[in-house]
């Protein structure tokens, strides 16, 4: 098992290098870049874009060094860009984004620096790109591990209650729920649950914005973990009425093809009592395909489903962030993001392997190799 490991960790490597090198030039092929972006807005709004520009460099949208001293020019910045751009400003401006140099030495240099985890600096917000994920990380990790950590431990019983008793009113009119849950999109639900509980139509009990109230600092612990959960109550039910549907049903029919298969009736008829046969010889078989669905559910969750929800309930995150990122061509944070969450998800393909050998020993690996 340690040479599957040790060749799997192996294979992380070329995987990783071909997924950033495939979406690098998806990028350089597709039109506008942050160097376009720029000259437009200064295009489009003369000098109150060379101003916002200036005055937001280490904030918005700002463009680095290059922006401050567009500012600094003042009205002869404006009278050049009413006209046009200066061909000077742009030679400044590529060499500030790093777009003077050919594609393939910017990849080099970018893979390089990945390795170390110098993920680079913001163009528009001008702050490394790593503080900027540490910074978004906590409500990320809120969501995301509440909501997997929730969806498993509904879904996994629910499923397999429908499966022992496919059929019975029971399955019927927990159908009903996950049809709900299946045709009702996560944002959705959550703007319904902002209007009849934060202060929309009707109740006013829960917060619609951030993780923690403004005085957490000062609570007490007991204060500060009920203060936590009353702010993330909302967004993560949002989120696990969207997303436990879809396993529910994979379990149940997971376990389903499995009950009826010869191997249990054999087991029935030796005597085994029905727990035994449930929890002791179809459980490890017919978890297998519901683990291996978890790596991309977890990143899912975690970096991109969020997004929606995010902006809802006011919450700065990794997807607000990667969303605006793609926006405003923030070529850093869009390879930055790309690159971790894809070193997390290789990752956690090798753990659900490691998982696979757990839920069934009769899984070997190495045997299968030789």
């Amino acid at each position: 098992m340690v040479a599957y490991i040790v060749r799997r960790l192996l294979l992380v490597v070329p995987t990783l290098v071909g997924i950033m090198l495939a979406n690098f030039l998806i990028v350089q092929a597709a039109p506008g870049g942050p160097v376009d972006l720029m000259i437009a807005r200064l295009r489009g709004h003369g000098g109150e874009a060379t101003a916002r520009i200036g005055g937001t460099a280490a904030g918005e949208v700002g463009g680095g060094s290059v922006a401050r001293e567009l500012a600094a020019r003042g009205e002869e910045g404006a009278t050049r860009a009413s006209r046009g751009v200066d061909p000077e400003l742009i030679r400044q401006l590529e060499k500030q984004f790093g777009f003077d140099k050919p594609a393939w030495q910017r990849f080099l240099t970018m893979m390089r620096n990945y390795v170390v985890l110098d993920l680079g600096t913001s163009f528009y917000r001008d702050r490394p790109v790593l503080g900027l994920m540490l910074e978004k990380l906590p409500v990320s990790i809120s969501l995301g591990l509440w909501t997997t950590l929730l969806v498993y431990l509904i879904s996994i019983p629910l499923g397999i209650a429908k499966a022992t008793r496919d059929g019975t009113p029971f399955d019927v009119w927990t159908s009903a729920a996950v049809v709900v849950g299946y045709a009702v999109p996560s944002f959705l639900f959550a703007i319904l649950l902002v209007v009849l509980f934060a202060g929309g139509s009707f109740l006013d009990w829960f917060p619609l914005r951030g993780l923690t109230s403004d005085d957490w600092a000062l609570m007490s612990w007991p204060r500060r973990i009920a203060d936590y959960l009353w702010h993330v109550a909302l967004p993560v039910l949002a989120l696990v009425v969207g997303g436990f549907a879809g396993l529910a049903m994979l379990t149940k029919n997971s376990f389903l093809d499995e009950i009826n298969k010869q191997y249990v009736a054999t087991a029935r008829a030796k005597g085994l009592g029905r727990r035994r046969v449930l929890y002791g010889h179809v459980f490890r078989n017919a978890m297998l395909i519901v683990v291996a669905g978890f790596p991309g559910a977890f990143i899912g969750i975690l970096f991109t489903s969020s997004l929606l929800i995010e902006v809802i309930f006011s919450l700065d995150g990794l997807g607000l962030l990667g969303f605006e990122a793609a926006i405003n061509r923030d070529y850093p944070v869009m390879f930055g993001t790309l690159y971790v969450y894809t070193l997390i998800g290789l990752l956690l393909n090798i753990v659900t392997d490691l998982t696979y050998v757990a839920i069934d020993p009769r899984i070997d690996f190495e045997r299968r190799d030789t």
